[in-house]
Formats: structure tokens, sequence, C-alpha cells
């Protein structure tokens, strides 16, 4: 029987800021695409950068949904509305 359990690559990359993430992701993407990593490297390589990609998504989506919770105000300023990740903006 296979349990998943998180590795420890996978907190690792929990813990990096966005652009240190996206800096990452961006040169595994040059190293894979020169070609030339032996097949265990390569998919190593792989499964590192679809890790650093998800975990980019997932904090783009928290910013958007921090951009969405500031709402205008009558007379110009804004406001700070809450908001669930599952509420769309157009539903306030």
């Amino acid at each position: 029987m296979t349990t998943e359990r998180a590795e420890p690559a996978d907190s690792e990359i929990a813990a990096l800021p966005f652009d240190a993430a996206f800096a990452e992701l961006r040169q595994a993407i040059e190293e894979l695409e020169a070609g030339g990593l032996p097949l265990e490297e390569t998919i190593r390589r792989t499964e590192r950068a679809v890790a650093l990609q998800r975990h980019c998504e997932k904090l783009l989506s928290e910013a958007e949904l921090r951009v969405r919770q500031l709402v205008n105000r009558p007379g110009g300023g804004l406001e700070t509305r809450e908001l669930r990740a599952d509420e769309s903006a157009d539903e306030t």
C-alpha cells in the first residue's frame, strides 16, 4: 500500500516568496529546454518545476483576492472588504 506524504521539497517550495519561486521556475524551464540532462535528472527537475508552477499560481490567486478586496467607496476612497476564496467580486 502506497501512502502519499509531503516531501521536504514541498515545504521548502511553500516557504518561497513569489519572486524567488518564479525565478527558480524560469531557470528550471531554461535548463529543461536546453536538454542534455540524464533522464532521472530531467524527471526530478520537471517535478520540481510543476510544484513551483502550482505554488506560483496559488500565490497569484491569493494576491488577486487581496486586490479584489479593495473596493471603491463613495468619494473616491478605498475600503477593504472581506472576501472568501470562493466568493466573486461580482457578488459584492
